[in-house]
């Protein structure tokens, strides 16, 4: 779907976590446990709740 790809990323998923530690800022999803950055993506993205009103925003618009 053209819609959820330009939304697509770990930035916009329930399970990215953006960890402060002594070192700095760390990216993690947490579902996988992978360190990972913002505009990464997987297969197992679940959009949050607020990007889901976007993307249906977005397609009623066509």
């Amino acid at each position: 779907m053209e819609t959820e790809n330009a939304f697509h990323c770990c930035a916009t998923c329930t399970h990215f976590r953006v960890e402060k530690g002594t070192e700095g800022v760390s990216y993690r999803c947490s579902r996988l446990t992978y360190e990972t950055r913002p505009d990464y993506r997987f297969q197992c993205w679940t959009p949050t709740e607020k990007v889901k009103r976007l993307m249906e925003a977005r397609n009623s618009q066509r």
